[in-house]
C-alpha cells in the first residue's frame, strides 16, 4: 500500500564496500600466484628429478651389464644406494615364482611403491633390460627422495599460505592509502551538505582521480546551490506577488459581507469566493514550506480544520446526492501550521468528494489520526501502486479537473512533518484514506 514515502529506495543486497573489494582481490590475486608459482615448482622439481634420475638409471644398467660380460663371476654395482640382480636363463621360471612383478615388466625404467613386512612404506626406480643371454634388474632406493618430497610439498604450501597472508596484509595496507583520501572526501561532502553554502573541496586534494573528482563535485555542487537558490527566489517572489492580489480579495469580500442588505444568493456567492481565497493561501503557504524543505510553527484543532474543509465541499457540492459527515474526537490539536493540515486533509477529502458519485463520505478525527472514508467506485490495484506519484490519476479520474499532483503533495507534506499517509480500498466499497500524525 502506499506509504509517506514510496519511493525510498531499499539499498542494493550483496555488494562489498570497495575497500573490502580491494582487499580480497589482493588477497585472492597473491593466493592464486602462489598457488600457481607452487605448483608450477612442485611439477618442475619432480619431472626433473625423476628424469635424472631414469637417465643415471639407463646408464647404470648398461654399465652393469657390461660388468658382467666383462667379469661375470665378479660384478660390481656402478653405484652405491643401488641393488643389482642378474637372472640366467635357467632361473627365469624361479623368478616367476620369487618375483612375479619382476618378471611381468619390460624393458626400461619402472617405479615400484608398497609396503614391507613391517609395514613401512617404501619406493624404488627398476630398471630393466631382458636379453636372451640374463635378464639384468637394477633397483635404486627412492624411498629417502619420497620423504624428501612430502617434506617440500609440506614446505611450499605453507609458503602458499604464509604468502596469502602476506597478500591479506599488503591488500589491507594498500586498501588504506587507497581509500584515505576518498573516505576524507566523502566526510568533507557529507559536512559540505549541511550548509546552504559548501566548501570548496578540490583544494584539499592532490592533482589525481580524486582529485579530479573533487573538482567535478564542485561544480555539481556550485550549479546546483544556483539551481536551489533560483527555485527559492521564484518560490518567494510568486508567493509575494500572489498573496498582495489574494489579500486584496479576501480585503473586499469582508467589506462586502458586511453590508446588511446582502441578498442570500450574493451572500453565498462570496462565502464561496472567501473559502476560494483562504484555500489559494493555505496551499501557497504549503509550497513555500516545501520548498524551503522546512518545518513552521504552528498550532491548530484537527476537527476544526476539517469541519471547515467539509463545509467548503459541501457549498461545491452543486446538488450532488453525497452527504459529509465529521465524527470522532473533536480535541486532537497539533504543533503544525494550519495551512499544512489545510492541504494535506484537504486533498483527501477533495478525492473522496471528488470521486463519490453518490452515498457519503465520512470523515473521523482518531487519537493520533484523521481517517477520510467514502462510498465510491473503490480502488485498483495499479491505482493503489500509483497513487501517489506526480501527475498519475486514477482509472476513475475520467474527463474530471486536475493534474494528478494533489497526493503528490500530501506525500512531500507527510514526508516534511513526519506523518504517515495510506490509501486503501474499504471493506465493502470505496475508499479509505489515513492520515496519521505520529
Amino acid at each position: 500500500m502506499p506509504t509517506a514515502d514510496p519511493s525510498a529506495t531499499p539499498r542494493p543486497r550483496g555488494r562489498r564496500r570497495l575497500r573490502t573489494r580491494i582487499i580480497v582481490t589482493f588477497m585472492l590475486l597473491g593466493t592464486g600466484l602462489t598457488v600457481l608459482f607452487a605448483f608450477a615448482t612442485n611439477w618442475t622439481r619432480d619431472r626433473v628429478e625423476n628424469q635424472l634420475v631414469e637417465d643415471m638409471m639407463n646408464q647404470n644398467i648398461d654399465e652393469y651389464a657390461r660388468r658382467f660380460y666383462a667379469d661375470p663371476g665378479n660384478v660390481t654395482l656402478p653405484v652405491q644406494q643401488m641393488r643389482g640382480r642378474v637372472v640366467a636363463p635357467g632361473n627365469f621360471e624361479a623368478l616367476r615364482r620369487e618375483q612375479p612383478d619382476w618378471y611381468r615388466l619390460g624393458d626400461g625404467i619402472h617405479t615400484i611403491v608398497g609396503r614391507d613386512e613391517d609395514g613401512a612404506p617404501f619406493s624404488y626406480k627398476l630398471a630393466v633390460r631382458k636379453t636372451p643371454d640374463a635378464w639384468f634388474f637394477l633397483a635404486y632406493d627412492m624411498t629417502q627422495a619420497a620423504h624428501g618430497q612430502e617434506q617440500f610439498k609440506r614446505t611450499i604450501w605453507g609458503a602458499v599460505i604464509l604468502f596469502s597472508l602476506l597478500s591479506l596484509l599488503l591488500g589491507w595496507w594498500s586498501a588504506s592509502r587507497v581509500m584515505a583520501p576518498v573516505s576524507e572526501l566523502a566526510r568533507r561532502l557529507r559536512r559540505s551538505g549541511n550548509s546552504s553554502d559548501p566548501e570548496a573541496l578540490a583544494p584539499d586534494f592532490a592533482d589525481d582521480e580524486v582529485g579530479e573528482l573533487a573538482r567535478a563535485l564542485d561544480d555539481y555542487a556550485a550549479r546546483l546551490t544556483e539551481v536551489v537558490q533560483r527555485d527559492r527566489e521564484f518560490n518567494a517572489d510568486v508567493s509575494h506577488e500572489l498573496r498582495t492580489p489574494l489579500a486584496v480579495i479576501r480585503g473586499a469580500v469582508e467589506l462586502l459581507l458586511a453590508k446588511p442588505d446582502l441578498d442570500e444568493r450574493t451572500r453565498a456567492r462570496l462565502l464561496r469566493i472567501q473559502r476560494a481565497e483562504q484555500q489559494c493561501s493555505d496551499l501557497i503557504g504549503a509550497l513555500l514550506l516545501l520548498s524551503r524543505n522546512e518545518r513552521a510553527v504552528g498550532q491548530c484543532d484537527v476537527a476544526k480544520v476539517a469541519q471547515q474543509l467539509l463545509e467548503s465541499h459541501r457549498a461545491h457540492l452543486g446538488g450532488k446526492p453525497v452527504e459529509l459527515k465529521l465524527e470522532g474526537q473533536p480535541s486532537l490539536r497539533l504543533e503544525v501550521p494550519e495551512s499544512a493540515l489545510a492541504v494535506a486533509l484537504g486533498n483527501l477529502i477533495g478525492n473522496a468528494v471528488k470521486y463519490t458519485p453518490s452515498g457519503e463520505v465520512v470523515v473521523r478525527v482518531l487519537p493520533q489520526a484523521v481517517e477520510v472514508r467514502d462510498s465510491g467506485p473503490g480502488l485498483s490495484a495499479e491505482d493503489a501502486a500509483r497513487l501517489f506519484e506526480r501527475g498519475y490519476r486514477g482509472t476513475h479520474a475520467g474527463h474530471s479537473q486536475g493534474g494528478g499532483i494533489g497526493l503528490s503533495i500530501v506525500r512531500r507534506l507527510c514526508a516534511l512533518y513526519g506523518w504517515d499517509v495510506e490509501v486503501r480500498p474499504g471493506e465493502e466499497r470505496g475508499v479509505v484514506a489515513t492520515l496519521r500524525f505520529g
